[in-house]
């Protein structure tokens, strides 16, 4: 008896703000060892232990295996959030994770980068099976990289309202005598649109979007319209580099662009020759004017 309260009192000591040498002895160690793997350890004293930041990976590895406490689902999540949980640990019990839970666990400032990159590359697989709610959600909170993975997901059947779609109802008549109109915009345009507004999306993951060979022309129109990100220079010249640039937008971002850059954006963009032709005769007369 008296030996497990020794263990409880261990791990809810006060943690540590920095670990160093002094806080972390052997015989602390072991005995945290102890605790993780002990089969008793309640889902309290569990995530008591996980609160230390100066957790070693032993022990981590140790609660790892204690398949009693890791059916909470708390422990699960503070174990794979945890700064030192091994990779070999951490990335197989994100698979476990449900999508709101793993999305949250990528944003936390506790994770390095390369096991939160892993963390991006599991809910970018996920993608293509979540519900309609997940995929807004994501493309509203998630990572950067998550949400310039939305930006290209688009859905089988282009065009077409979601499964639950509301369109049947058009034309129904509610309170006012006013038609209810619920032509909502396309599944992949609203993800995409709201993708467009995650605070975490950067101009690098813009321009690498509307580049990728499976960018929609929806993606491009879209970009080039957007408040914010039509008015970066390197994003118009990302979109002058596209095929699915209109004219019109081709034309306002190329009056913007010297002559001889835009001569060498053009060499090596995929827009249709006439497009080009018509930016070039543009250019040129901007010059002659001059």
């Amino acid at each position: 008896m008296s030996g497990k309260v020794k263990s409880d009192k261990k791990i809810l000591e006060p943690e540590p703000t920095e670990p160093t040498s002094e806080t972390v002895d052997k015989s602390a160690v072991a005995e945290w060892v102890r605790s993780a793997a002990d089969p008793s350890l309640s889902e309290d004293l569990a995530l008591a232990l996980l609160k230390r930041a100066d957790l070693p990976a032993d022990v981590l590895e140790s609660l790892a295996k204690n398949t009693n406490v890791l059916k909470s689902r708390k422990v699960k999540i503070a174990l794979v959030s945890h700064r030192h949980t091994p990779r070999h640990v951490s990335v197989p019990l994100a698979r476990q994770l449900y999508t709101s839970e793993l999305m949250r666990v990528a944003l936390s400032p506790s994770v390095p980068v390369d096991i939160k990159i892993s963390f991006d590359d599991i809910l970018i697989s996920r993608l293509k099976m979540v519900t309609l709610g997940e995929r807004l959600t994501l493309a509203r909170r998630a990572t950067g990289r998550v949400a310039a993975a939305l930006l290209l997901d688009v859905e089988d059947g282009e065009g077409k309202t979601p499964a639950d779609d509301v369109g049947k109802f058009e034309g129904r008549k509610f309170g006012g005598g006013k038609k209810f109109n619920t032509k909502s915009q396309p599944q992949e345009t609203r993800v995409m649109q709201t993708a467009l507004e995650n605070p975490r999306l950067t101009e690098a993951l813009v321009i690498s979007s509307v580049l990728r060979p499976m960018a929609k022309a929806t993606l491009v129109s879209a970009v080039a319209k957007h408040p914010k990100w039509s008015k970066r220079r390197e994003v118009q010249v990302a979109l002058l580099r596209t095929e699915h640039l209109s004219l019109a937008n081709a034309l306002q971002f190329g009056s913007e662009i010297a002559a001889p850059q835009l001569r060498e954006i053009l060499a090596n963009s995929r827009l249709p020759v006439s497009t080009k032709n018509q930016l070039l005769r543009e250019s040129d007369g901007r010059e002659g004017a001059c």
